[in-house]
């Protein structure tokens, strides 16, 4: 795929008047930070509940698995509140933009 220059230019304005970005300076660096870890998890969770559900699907897990796995999501759930409480986060502050992939959510 070749890119002209008013492509690469749209697609770095597209970037550019993006809504949520990450955002670590001297003073909130905890807290952007937090917004990366969290955002890194967010994205694996989701991604391990699409496997799982694909194990569910094709008869690959017992009903102890599918339930420990359920409990496992629940409690990372429940984890993932308590840690963006705790950092001040919203679930839209882990919404970042992934460039052409568009919003992680």
């Amino acid at each position: 795929m070749t890119l002209d220059n008013s492509s690469i230019r749209q697609e770095i304005n597209n970037l550019t008047k993006t809504k949520s970005r990450l955002e670590a300076n001297p003073d909130n660096i905890d807290k952007g930070l937090a917004q990366l870890v969290l955002t890194l998890i967010e994205l694996l969770r989701r991604l391990m509940e699409k496997q799982a559900m694909n194990r569910i699907e094709n008869n690959s897990l017992t009903d102890e698995e599918i339930e420990e796995l359920g409990l496992t999501f629940m409690k990372l759930d429940e984890k993932m509140k308590e840690m963006m409480m705790i950092f001040d986060l919203t679930e839209e502050d882990l919404n970042i933009n992934l460039g052409p992939l568009g919003d992680l959510m």
